[in-house]
């Protein structure tokens, strides 16, 4: 993402309208070169990049503001449970068309995130398409050597914790593709609305990020389902986790909805787009991490215990009765 001063074509006009405003660390140069310095000061760099696409991640009709959103916060999300600080991102976007009140909106949202999380615009590309938009963010964080946490590290004993509520994302989406969570909340506004913003609108927990550093043995962000994420961290440590599912922190509408049988406890660990923080505490620190967790304003919930087995984590009732999930997580294949 360069801003050429020569015979601009339309990209680099797009580009110095648009998203030259939002390059306010020294090292993008004003998007005037073809490359950035993210200086290390000493630390290490964590590395993540996350797409949303257009019909998979996003839907045509949300509001741009939120688009942007979206891609920057999936991306903070992978840093927070990193224990990583922000430190700034690149943006690659391909449109079908550039249109001005969508840009507008979609940078204003852009800008306003990247100063909130302190992770500034540095460069990136832009293109077009004749498919589905995308929006493509790498991101950038900062470790102290050796701090940054793995998905490997958990150990028989450790607590499953994980941050904020659980099945709201995939909830908003149905509601917004009129499936059956629309038609059983009907007229109630409040519920509908956010659940929709829990879709469109993340909230990463990068504000635990130094108690995520500071206690936990391994640690992912959930974007796919809670259930398939806690089976990947416990296959990359070894170990396996049984989970109390009525111990998993819902919201009041999730909650209902769930107890009504309009979803059920599938939907909610399986859903994905949660972008909450799933973290393997050793026993002897959750008092601590969750002391932090309340100063940082953050909900954390154990609900769970890991276990010295290889098997796929399994998911236990009110009853102690296994419940048989037929899928983990949301696949992109």
């Amino acid at each position: 993402m360069t801003d050429r001063q020569n015979s601009p074509s339309g990209e680099d006009s797009l580009i110095a309208r648009y998203f030259k405003p939002l390059a306010t660390d020294p090292g993008a140069f004003g998007l005037g070169d073809d490359a950035a310095i993210l200086k290390a000061e000493g630390d290490e760099i964590v590395v993540t990049t996350d797409a949303i696409v257009e019909g998979v991640h996003f839907l045509s009709g949300d509001p741009p503001d939120t688009i942007a959103r979206k891609a920057l916060r999936v991306n903070l999300s992978d840093l927070a449970a990193k224990g990583a600080t922000p430190a700034g991102f690149v943006l690659t976007l391909a449109l079908r068309s550039a249109e001005d009140a969508w840009l507008t909106a979609f940078a204003r949202g852009l800008k306003e995130d990247a100063s909130h999380f302190g992770c500034p615009l540095l460069g990136g590309d832009t293109v077009s398409t004749p498919g589905p938009a995308m929006i493509s963010i790498t991101a950038f964080g900062r470790v102290l050597p050796g701090k940054m946490v793995h998905r490997s590290g958990a150990k028989p004993g450790d607590r499953v914790v994980v941050t904020g509520t659980i099945g709201d994302a995939a909830l908003g989406l149905d509601i917004l593709r009129g499936g059956d969570v629309a038609r059983a909340l009907g007229a109630d506004t409040a519920a509908r609305e956010m659940l929709v913003s829990r879709y469109r609108v993340p909230q990463p927990r990068n504000a635990l990020a130094q108690a995520v550093r500071a206690h936990a043995s391994a640690a992912m962000d959930v974007s796919d389902g809670l259930a398939g994420d806690l089976a990947k961290l416990c296959a990359a440590s070894g170990v396996s986790a049984v989970i109390d599912a009525p111990g998993i922190p819902l919201s009041a509408p999730a909650a209902t909805l769930l107890a009504r049988g309009t979803v059920g406890i599938e939907a909610i660990v399986s859903g994905g787009d949660d972008y909450e923080i799933l973290c393997a505490i050793p026993e002897d620190r959750f008092e601590a991490f969750a002391r932090a967790a309340g100063i940082a304003a953050v909900a954390v919930t154990s609900i769970g215990t890991m276990i010295a087995e290889a098997s796929v984590p399994r998911f236990f009732d009110d009853r102690g009765r296994q419940i048989a999930l037929k899928r983990l997580s949301y696949s992109h294949f």
